[in-house]
Protein backbone atom coordinates (compact mmCIF):
# COMPACT_ATOMS: atom_id res chain seq x y z
CA UNK A 1 0.00 0.00 0.00
CA UNK A 2 1.48 3.32 -1.02
CA UNK A 3 -0.77 5.34 1.30
CA UNK A 4 -4.35 4.75 2.46
CA UNK A 5 -5.49 8.25 1.42
CA UNK A 6 -3.10 8.36 -1.49
CA UNK A 7 -2.07 5.77 -3.98
CA UNK A 8 -2.93 2.56 -2.03
CA UNK A 9 -2.42 -0.86 -3.37
CA UNK A 10 -5.90 -1.52 -4.54
CA UNK A 11 -7.27 -2.68 -7.82
CA UNK A 12 -10.04 -3.53 -10.17
CA UNK A 13 -12.17 -1.54 -12.49
CA UNK A 14 -15.78 -0.90 -13.27
CA UNK A 15 -15.12 -0.81 -16.98
CA UNK A 16 -14.18 -3.85 -19.02
CA UNK A 17 -11.34 -3.52 -21.47
CA UNK A 18 -12.37 -3.81 -25.08
CA UNK A 19 -10.76 -3.65 -28.46
CA UNK A 20 -7.41 -4.82 -29.71
CA UNK A 21 -4.24 -5.41 -27.79
CA UNK A 22 -0.69 -4.87 -28.89
CA UNK A 23 2.58 -4.80 -27.03
CA UNK A 24 5.56 -2.50 -26.99
CA UNK A 25 8.71 -3.98 -25.42
CA UNK A 26 6.50 -6.47 -23.57
CA UNK A 27 4.22 -3.75 -22.16
CA UNK A 28 0.54 -4.20 -22.92
CA UNK A 29 -0.93 -1.29 -24.83
CA UNK A 30 -4.59 -2.28 -24.83
CA UNK A 31 -6.91 0.06 -26.66
CA UNK A 32 -10.29 0.66 -25.06
CA UNK A 33 -13.42 2.43 -26.11
CA UNK A 34 -12.93 5.07 -23.41
CA UNK A 35 -10.20 6.88 -25.31
CA UNK A 36 -10.74 8.51 -28.63
CA UNK A 37 -7.87 9.11 -30.99
CA UNK A 38 -8.35 12.84 -30.50
CA UNK A 39 -7.43 13.33 -26.84
CA UNK A 40 -7.99 17.07 -27.08
CA UNK A 41 -4.62 18.10 -25.68
CA UNK A 42 -3.34 19.84 -28.78
CA UNK A 43 -0.25 17.61 -28.98
CA UNK A 44 1.94 19.63 -26.60
CA UNK A 45 4.01 17.78 -23.99
CA UNK A 46 2.99 14.55 -22.28
CA UNK A 47 -0.64 14.01 -23.18
CA UNK A 48 -1.00 11.49 -20.35
CA UNK A 49 -0.03 13.97 -17.60
CA UNK A 50 -3.50 15.50 -17.20
CA UNK A 51 -5.07 12.07 -16.78
CA UNK A 52 -2.38 10.98 -14.33
CA UNK A 53 -3.06 14.08 -12.22
CA UNK A 54 -6.82 13.55 -12.41
CA UNK A 55 -6.39 9.88 -11.45
CA UNK A 56 -4.34 10.85 -8.40
CA UNK A 57 -6.90 13.44 -7.33
CA UNK A 58 -9.84 11.08 -7.70
CA UNK A 59 -7.99 8.31 -5.86
CA UNK A 60 -7.24 10.61 -2.91
CA UNK A 61 -10.95 11.46 -2.77
CA UNK A 62 -11.86 7.73 -2.84
CA UNK A 63 -13.52 8.12 -6.25
CA UNK A 64 -11.97 4.86 -7.44
CA UNK A 65 -14.08 4.42 -10.56
CA UNK A 66 -13.07 7.85 -11.86
CA UNK A 67 -9.48 7.25 -10.77
CA UNK A 68 -9.45 3.98 -12.73
CA UNK A 69 -10.80 5.73 -15.80
CA UNK A 70 -8.06 8.39 -15.75
CA UNK A 71 -5.19 6.04 -14.86
CA UNK A 72 -6.33 3.69 -17.64
CA UNK A 73 -6.42 6.54 -20.12
CA UNK A 74 -2.95 7.64 -18.99
CA UNK A 75 -1.48 4.19 -19.67
CA UNK A 76 -3.27 4.02 -23.01
CA UNK A 77 -1.72 7.34 -23.98
CA UNK A 78 1.73 6.45 -22.61
CA UNK A 79 2.29 2.77 -21.87
CA UNK A 80 5.71 3.50 -20.35
CA UNK A 81 4.22 5.50 -17.46
CA UNK A 82 4.96 3.35 -14.38
CA UNK A 83 3.16 5.71 -12.02
CA UNK A 84 -0.02 5.42 -14.08
CA UNK A 85 0.24 1.61 -14.04
CA UNK A 86 0.68 1.71 -10.24
CA UNK A 87 -2.35 3.97 -9.87
CA UNK A 88 -4.38 1.78 -12.21
CA UNK A 89 -3.54 -1.35 -10.21
CA UNK A 90 -4.41 0.42 -6.95
CA UNK A 91 -7.72 1.67 -8.33
CA UNK A 92 -8.59 -1.83 -9.55
CA UNK A 93 -7.79 -3.16 -6.05
CA UNK A 94 -10.14 -0.66 -4.44
CA UNK A 95 -12.87 -1.60 -6.91
CA UNK A 96 -12.41 -5.29 -6.17
CA UNK A 97 -11.35 -6.09 -9.74
CA UNK A 98 -8.38 -8.19 -8.79
CA UNK A 99 -8.12 -9.84 -12.20
CA UNK A 100 -7.40 -6.45 -13.75
CA UNK A 101 -5.18 -5.49 -10.82
CA UNK A 102 -3.00 -8.53 -11.44
CA UNK A 103 -2.70 -7.59 -15.08
CA UNK A 104 -1.69 -4.01 -14.20
CA UNK A 105 0.87 -5.22 -11.63
CA UNK A 106 2.28 -7.59 -14.22
CA UNK A 107 2.74 -4.72 -16.69
CA UNK A 108 4.20 -2.52 -13.95
CA UNK A 109 6.80 -5.14 -12.99
CA UNK A 110 7.72 -5.59 -16.67
CA UNK A 111 8.18 -1.85 -16.97
CA UNK A 112 9.80 -0.89 -13.65
CA UNK A 113 11.12 -4.15 -12.23
CA UNK A 114 10.26 -5.80 -8.93
CA UNK A 115 10.71 -2.71 -6.79
CA UNK A 116 9.90 -2.85 -3.06
CA UNK A 117 7.07 -0.31 -3.27
CA UNK A 118 5.43 -2.34 -6.03
CA UNK A 119 5.83 -5.55 -4.00
CA UNK A 120 4.30 -3.76 -1.02
CA UNK A 121 1.28 -2.78 -3.11
CA UNK A 122 0.97 -6.32 -4.42
CA UNK A 123 0.99 -7.52 -0.81
CA UNK A 124 -1.76 -5.13 0.15
CA UNK A 125 -3.72 -6.30 -2.88
CA UNK A 126 -3.47 -9.88 -1.61
CA UNK A 127 -4.65 -8.72 1.81
CA UNK A 128 -7.75 -7.14 0.23
CA UNK A 129 -8.52 -10.50 -1.38
CA UNK A 130 -8.26 -12.31 1.92
CA UNK A 131 -5.01 -14.07 0.96
CA UNK A 132 -3.23 -13.28 4.23
CA UNK A 133 -0.41 -15.81 3.81
CA UNK A 134 0.52 -14.51 0.35
CA UNK A 135 0.08 -10.90 1.52
CA UNK A 136 2.45 -11.42 4.44
CA UNK A 137 5.05 -13.07 2.19
CA UNK A 138 5.02 -10.10 -0.22
CA UNK A 139 5.02 -7.53 2.58
CA UNK A 140 7.96 -9.28 4.28
CA UNK A 141 9.83 -9.10 0.95
CA UNK A 142 9.12 -5.37 0.80
CA UNK A 143 10.19 -4.99 4.45
CA UNK A 144 13.58 -6.60 3.75
CA UNK A 145 14.17 -4.07 0.96
CA UNK A 146 12.76 -1.09 2.91
CA UNK A 147 13.37 -1.76 6.61
CA UNK A 148 11.36 0.51 8.88
CA UNK A 149 9.06 1.81 6.14
CA UNK A 150 5.92 3.03 7.92
CA UNK A 151 3.48 1.91 5.23
CA UNK A 152 4.94 -1.59 5.00
CA UNK A 153 5.00 -1.94 8.78
CA UNK A 154 1.39 -0.74 9.08
CA UNK A 155 0.29 -3.21 6.41
CA UNK A 156 2.09 -6.09 8.11
CA UNK A 157 0.32 -5.22 11.35
CA UNK A 158 -2.98 -5.04 9.49
CA UNK A 159 -2.49 -8.50 7.97
CA UNK A 160 -1.43 -10.04 11.28
CA UNK A 161 -4.43 -8.52 13.05
CA UNK A 162 -6.57 -9.96 10.26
Amino acid sequence: MVDRAGLAAASLALFALAGCSSTTDGIDTVKTTSVSTDAGYGGAGDISAADLDAGRDHFRQANYGLAERHFRKAVELRASNAEAWMGLAAAYDQLGRFDFADRAYEQLVKLAGRQPRIVSNMGYSQYLRGNEKKALKLLEEARRAMPGDKVVEANIQLVRAG
